[in-house]
């Protein structure tokens, strides 16, 4: 009985780190565009991104000028711009003249051009074609070493791509799972799971439930971000608490002298799903950058 309890008491103090994370609402992270530019390192230059549509959030072609982006006069050149393919300037900007950089995090267009202007030279150079968001961080390149300023007369054909690091991706996926299965074994330490045979087993259900639930949650992160991420991300643990607690009930049982111990195996299962689930939310928000 006392062990029980002491169990119980476990969990429940499992549990209280996840209660006291913040609340998440409409403040949550919004979708962004990151362009970054090659071959204009030491020109002056300003960035936007003209929208296929005449206003996205709180940007439209009816905004009005706000000294935290530029002068006005940069201001009112990108205003009376004119695309020839009827994208539209809805009031945001970026010097970029310091980083080859220009980042958009806040409603940026859904369908877009880039359009560079150089103050030296007074003039514009869009693309000539279109992109899209991709993804919830929509990630680019463009290598403008072959761009001739003063020839270009309007579009030019920039080599923009497409740069999400897919790499990087992977290897965090494959560290959620690692760490996710070292903080279950740890646990599974402290309730007497001991047996090699209940370790096996525990490693080879971690494994796939894992592998399941990273992979769905690093896709809906990849199109929806972190907000969406963290929001499924509670649903589909309790999804996988159910699952192994009915392995863990049915098999784990084969394992252990004592038969009556099923209980203490649905209650491993509620307590490693709590602490995984507590230790990924407080990795999403001291380590972001591992999703």
């Amino acid at each position: 009985m006392k062990k029980r309890i002491c169990m119980w008491a476990l969990v429940i103090a499992l549990l209280l780190p996840v209660l006291s994370l913040p609340a998440f609402a409409d403040v949550g992270p919004k979708p962004s565009v990151v362009v970054d530019f090659k071959g204009l390192e030491g020109e002056s230059y300003y960035v936007t991104l003209l929208s296929d549509t005449e206003s996205t959030g709180p940007w439209s072609t009816d905004k009005t000028y706000h000294a935290g982006y530029a002068s006005e006069e940069i201001w009112n050149k990108f205003r009376s711009y004119s695309d020839a393919d009827g994208f539209h300037f809805i009031g945001y900007l970026e010097d970029c003249s310091d980083t080859d950089s220009f980042s958009w995090s806040y409603f940026p267009p859904g369908k877009f051009k880039i359009l560079i202007y150089f103050p030296e030279y007074d003039r514009f150079v869009a693309s000539a074609d279109s992109y899209e968001r991709y993804a919830f961080d929509s990630y680019y390149t463009a290598d403008t070493n072959d761009l001739d300023i003063l020839s270009v007369t309007d579009n030019a054909e920039l080599d923009v791509r497409r740069t999400y690091d897919f790499t990087w991706e992977l290897v965090s996926l494959l560290c959620r799972i690692l760490v996710t299965i070292a903080v279950e074994l740890g646990l599974a330490l402290l309730f007497g799971l001991r047996a090699k045979k209940q370790i096996r087993l525990i490693v080879l259900t971690n494994i796939a439930t894992q592998t399941v639930l990273n992979i769905l949650l690093n896709i809906i992160n990849y199109r929806y971000g972190l907000l969406a991420f963290i929001f499924n991300y509670v649903w589909m643990e309790i999804a996988v608490f159910i699952i192994e607690g009915l392995v863990y009930r049915k098999r784990l049982s084969r394992f252990d002298a004592r038969p009556d111990r099923k209980i203490h195996h649905w209650l491993y299962a509620l307590a490693a799903n709590i602490l995984s689930f507590a230790v990924g939310l407080l990795i999403v928000r001291w380590l972001p950058g591992i999703f």
